[in-house]
């Protein structure tokens, strides 16, 4: 599976309940695991965005996660824009 990926780079925007319960934590914890870099950030109308980078697989394993998060978020719903890659390193929270 991972030889034949390429790198891809997503843009989320997940709405709903999603700030202050430790999404933005859990999502730099899940794409650690996944070996994706990338961000998590709150915005300012409640919503959190994430950059994933990595092998396509494994974006799409995060971008399935973000549709769920962690056990106390209610994700409402999640935008995902094809962005191009940048080679992004780590992932970061702010």
């Amino acid at each position: 599976m991972g030889s034949t990926d390429s790198a891809v780079r997503r843009r989320l925007v997940v709405h709903g309940r999603v700030q202050g319960v430790f999404f933005r934590a859990s999502c730099r914890d899940e794409a650690n695991a996944r070996g994706v870099t990338g961000s998590a950030d709150n915005l300012d109308d409640g919503a959190v965005e994430v950059v994933l980078e990595g092998e396509q697989t494994a974006v799409d394993e995060m971008v399935a996660w973000a549709r769920t998060g962690p056990a106390h978020a209610e994700v409402s719903g999640v935008d995902v824009y094809e962005e191009r890659l940048q080679g992004l390193s780590g992932f970061t929270v702010s």
